[in-house]
This record gives structure tokens, sequence and C-alpha cells, in this order.
């Protein structure tokens, strides 16, 4: 969520933080500031609202230094006002703070601070932190840090610059993703590797419990004992045009126009069509811990949660398995039954979702085996796990998931036909699943094809207060899919639900007035969902129906028809997710919504 930038070198820090921190706009943000450290004091400038108005206020009053912190905001502690927007400085003004996560004792450490004089001028957590650093601050930042740390329960990535102790950045984390940047003769810090990808490719991951002090041509990293931690230097293989529009209006757009291409990537290598399996070297599992399998959990959150959904249901099909699918915010909370022959699989497109990395630790407390199914290479879920697959869809910049989503169902499905084979699938079976999967790039292209007709669809619903999304089977998780992606965008009440359940209260909503959006392709169930359509009809509801062949059932029933190619039932949503993000997108930008930035949503979600 929150973005943090750093750096020092012999260049004005200013123009590298600024960068950054509109690299990083995508990750959902609601004020912004910097701090430089000019030789003599330490400068902030900060603001609520969009970059451009920190920039502004930059352009009256500069700020010019070679060492500087940079953040942009999502609102935890506080609204979303200058006063509350981060760099925050300790009481004498020598020390300054950026922080993502939360302080949990903030309240504890609050009191005790004020009894001994300081005054809070921000409603926010992270302002203890600073008055706590320079209440312990002894001539060293980085021991000033860590004895602060020591006192603070909860989760953090943050940085630290002192005008006392000049020349280095001090950056810690537990639980909010944080990596060094490493340039000649200057380094970098940041919470995205976006922000620092037109300087550098080197960069160190920074693990829980990491503190790492940054100067101009070193670093080092240490832990809470302040003893020295080797950590590898990895190299970022994606470059600056895969974060960059290309021409499309908005990076959602982009995103999912290159579906047909991380589909295919998703499964590059990975897919053995003669014998009906996949090979995924990185799960780490050998043949005799597949066999032993007990039972899956899967937990996720948000679109990952809905992709979670399809895949229970493709592993209790083919492989015959029992599976549970549990939001990640509560698994933790309900005393789960886990074994050791429990798989948990833990999706997530950052890697970094905070609800999902506690989750996974909290399996793997109980004795079960993790793989995480995650996009970001070097992520804390990827470093973490036992083993996992990567889904290689490249940055998703939109912070409504498209191309991440249909690339986890395409690797769950990759996963359930290697488990499967294991087990008790037919080669035949297989091939046939292997085979849909090997066309599913051609096929999502030909539903990308017809945009210019969805865009019309959208055309006539941009008004809409309310929409209902109805599927059954493998399309009831796309209907909930779908239903978010209108929600997030475009800011319409939307509710997605098993088509079997609409008259057990939904369908009190419907008339001529409500917009219904059917996944109806050919498939097992398709006859029970033309009932419930022939239902709707009878109220005068509006149907939208998205379906893969020309059908005598349906005649008469359609307002608006969306046609995709037909496929195994068990990749159907891949298809069908593609109008339904083309149909959110259009309808939101026809009613002039942000798309690629969302109000109140952040692309990582790294607080509980």
């Amino acid at each position: 969520m929150c973005g943090i930038i750093g750096y020092i070198g012999p260049n004005d820090a200013t123009p590298y933080l600024i960068e950054g921190l509109k690299r990083m706009e995508y990750r959902g943000y609601d004020s912004a500031g910097v701090a430089v450290f000019d030789g003599e004091a330490i400068e902030t400038r900060r603001a609520a609202g969009k970059i451009a108005k920190l920039e502004a206020a930059l352009a009256i009053d500069p700020a010019d230094g070679f060492v500087g912190i940079g953040h942009t905001r999502w609102a935890t502690h506080g609204p979303p006002t200058e006063r509350n927007a981060h760099p925050h400085l300790s009481a004498d003004g020598t020390i300054a703070v950026v922080h993502n996560g939360i302080i949990e004792n903030s309240g504890t450490l609050k009191a005790a601070l004020q009894e001994l004089g300081y005054e809070f001028r921000s409603d926010t957590d992270t302002e203890v932190l600073a008055h706590l650093i320079q209440e312990l601050f002894e001539g060293s930042l980085e021991e000033a840090v860590i004895n602060a740390l020591r006192k603070v329960e909860g989760t953090y990535g943050m940085a630290v610059v002192s005008s006392r102790d000049p020349g280095k950045i001090v950056a810690a984390r537990k639980g909010s993703p944080l990596l060094i940047g490493i340039g000649e003769g200057e380094n970098f810090l940041a919470s995205d590797p976006s922000a620092i990808l037109a300087h550098t490719r080197q960069v160190v991951y920074l693990n829980d419990g990491d503190v790492a002090v940054i100067e101009r041509d070193r670093y080092k990293v240490l832990d809470v004992d302040a003893m020295p931690q080797p950590r590898d230097v990895d190299r970022i293989s994606w470059d600056l045009a895969a974060i960059e529009r290309g021409g499309f209006a908005h990076f959602m757009l982009k995103e999912i126009f290159e579906q047909p291409t991380t589909v295919e990537n998703a499964m590059r290598g990975r897919l053995i069509l003669e014998d009906g399996t996949a090979k995924l070297g990185g799960i780490n599992l050998s043949h005799e811990q597949l066999l032993n399998i007990d039972n899956v959990i899967i937990t996720a959150c948000g679109t990952s949660w809905h992709s979670a959904l399809i895949g229970e249901m493709m592993i209790e099909e083919l492989a015959r398995i029992p599976v549970e699918v549990e939001y990640a915010s509560e698994f933790r909370y309900k005393n789960p039954i886990v074994t050791e022959r429990t798989l948990c699989i833990v999706i997530s497109q950052s890697g970094e979702t905070a609800d999902t990395l506690a989750a996974m630790r909290e399996a793997k407390r109980r004795g079960a085996r993790t793989l995480g199914f995650v996009n970001v290479v070097g992520s804390t879920i990827a470093r973490e796990d036992d083993g996992g697959v990567y889904l290689h869809a490249g940055p998703e910049i939109g912070v409504a998931s498209t191309k991440a989503f249909t690339s986890q169902v395409v690797a769950l499905a990759l996963f359930t036909l290697k488990l499967a084979r294991k087990r008790e699938l037919s080669v035949t079976r297989g091939r046939e699943i292997a085979q849909a999967l090997h066309e599913l790039p051609a096929k999502v292209q030909q539903v990308l094809d017809t945009a210019a007709k969805i865009e019309e669809i959208a055309e006539e619903f941009k008004r809409a207060s309310n929409f209902l999304y109805l599927g059954r089977g493998y399309n009831f998780p796309g209907a909930l899919e779908g239903a978010l992606k209108l929600k997030e965008i475009s800011y319409i009440h939307a509710e997605g639900y098993p088509a079997a359940e609409m008259k057990h209260g939904p369908i009190a909503l419907i008339d001529e007035m409500m917009p219904v959006v059917f996944i109806a392709p050919h498939d097992a169930v398709f006859d029970k969902v033309v009932s419930n359509i022939h239902e709707v009809k009878a109220r005068k509801g509006k149907t939208i129906v998205i379906t893969s062949r020309d059908e005598p059932a349906l005649k008469g029933l359609v307002d608006y028809e969306i046609r995709i190619p037909e496929t195994v039932d068990m990749l159907m949503p891949i298809l069908a997710a593609v109008p339904l993000q083309l149909l959110a997108y259009y309808i939101a930008v026809k009613r002039g919504s942000n798309v690629d930035q969302p109000r109140n949503l952040a692309k990582s979600v790294t607080v509980e």
C-alpha cells in the first residue's frame, strides 16, 4: 500500500524521491511528502492528495540535499491531511521518519512520551516513532532505531534520517516490504522495485527483523541485536517498459490486453501435452508427498480468494482431495484443523499481503507444508514458503487485478493437473485438459477482439446504480470476481451470487432497472442457468449473458450477449473473466472514474 523511497549519493535527492513516488502511485495513497538533509537541517515538504500537489509545494519552496526519504501514505491513523502526511519529525526537528504498517502499542508509547513532555502534532502512530527515536538517541542513529524497535509492537517498513548523524539512511522491516538498491557511488531504499528500476537493477531484499544502514558507497544489514546479517544481491529481471502504459489509456486496459501473453507465460515450459500433466519444479514436493496429502487449505484475500474458489473445485473434482478455502484475515483466529499431511496453498499477487503472509506462517507453525502462488519474485511469501509457483504475469500496476487473476487460475490448473495425474486422473483426461490449456491464449485473444461490442454495452449501463452477477459451478467465483471488479473501479454497488441462490433473497431486487450479468457458457449446468434467466426476465430485469454458442434455449431471454469460445468447464472462468474485466473498465471510464487508482484502495495491503 504506502510507498517508501530513499536516496543517498552525490546528486540532489529530491528529484529521485519524486520520481520514485510517482512510480509507486499505482499502489494507492492519499498524501505524500519528502524530507531531505540540506547540510544543516532536515527540510520537509508534505501535501494531502496527489503527488502533483507535493510538486507544486516544492516548486514554491524547494528542498535540496544529498540524502532524503519520501513517502506516499494510505491513511490508517487519522484522516488524509497534510499534518498526518509523512515524513514526521521528532520534537527537536533532528529526526525524520517515514513508516508503512501499524504500531499496535502506539497509545501506550504516546502516553509515556507525553509524560516526558513530548507534544504530538498529528493523529498518526508514526509520530510516536520519531519522538521515541529522539528520546533514545545517543549519537548513533542505528542504535537509537534498534533500541526504539525493542519497545514497539506491530508492523513496520520504515526509513529514518537524522541531522545529528548525517550521511546515512536507517531502514527497518517487520511485515512490510523494503529493499536496498545498489548503485555506483549512490544507493537507494524502496518499498517497491519499480521506484528505483530506472537507476539500478541490483537489489537486496530485507527480511523481517532486519535493520539496514545505507550510506553513499556502502550498506550493511543488522539484526535487532546489531549483529551483521549476510544478504544476497538479486537482479530485477523486468524493465521499465513493463511498468509504462505503452500507448494504452490506462494500465488496467493494457494489462487486460496482455492476458494472451501472460496466460501463455504462466504455462511456458510447464505443460506436458503428451503425458497430460504439468512440470512444476518449484513446488518442492516429491511423488510420495503428493500422494500423502490428506487435505488442502487455500488461503487468500480479495481477487486471489476468488481464484482460490476455482482452485478448490478443480482439485476436488480431478484429484479427489478435500479442499477448504479460507479468508486469510480469518484463518489465524478460528483454530483451523491442520496436520502434517495438510497442504496449505497461499495466493497473493504481491507476495506481501499481510493477512496472507500471517496465515501462511500460522499454517507452517501447525506443521503444514506451504506453497506460495505469487507474482513478485523475491517477495516475502516467495522467500518463506516451502515451495511455490511463480505466475510470470509481469508487474501489475492497475490496483484492480486482471492479468494476475487469470494467471492464478492457470497456475492452479497446472498444479491440479500434476496432482491429479499423480493420483487417479487418466492420461486421456489429462491430455484433454492440457490441450485446452494450450489453446487458452488464442481463445483469450478472441474475447479481446470483441472489446468494441463490450464498450457499447457499457454505454447502456454506465448510469446503473446496482448490478447482479450470477453463475453456477466453476462460474460462481467468476460472478464474484466480476462484481468485485465493477465495485472497485466504478463504485457501482454489485453483488455476485450462485445463480440458484438468487431466489433465496436477491430476486427481491429484480426490476426493469436492475442489470443482471449471467455467466452461462454451454457447460454441465447450462440448462439450470437458463431457468434462472427465465426468472429474471419474468420480473423485467435486463440480462447481459456471457455464453459460448448459439443456443435456442436463450432465444428471447438475452438483452445483450457476449460470446466467448468453448473450452473445458474448469477453464471457462478464465475466458469469462476477460469480458467482465472489460465491462467494468469501460463503465468506469464512462463514469469518469480513475480506474488505475480507485479511491480508498491499495495495490498491496500490508496492514491487517
